[in-house]
């Protein structure tokens, strides 16, 4: 049950910081905006959102499933 947890806790913080980095340009002026939010930008974007979990799952798959050590 404890991989369950930390296998979401990856998938769930890369899309965090994918969705971080989508709205990071927002405060910008809007003539550099366009470009930053061009369709071909934003479609690369939901393709990471699709592949980057599984590529952080397995680059941490030694810390999803080692065992927590118990404090002494």
């Amino acid at each position: 049950m404890r991989t369950v947890w930390r296998t979401a806790v990856v998938v769930l913080s890369t899309w965090g910081i994918l969705i971080v980095l989508l709205l990071a340009p927002a405060p910008l002026p809007e003539n550099l905006r366009y470009q930053i939010y061009s369709p071909a930008s934003v479609g690369l974007w939901f393709l990471s959102m699709l592949v980057t979990p599984f590529v952080t799952v397995f680059l941490r798959w030694d810390w999803i499933t080692k065992p927590r050590r118990r404090a002494a």
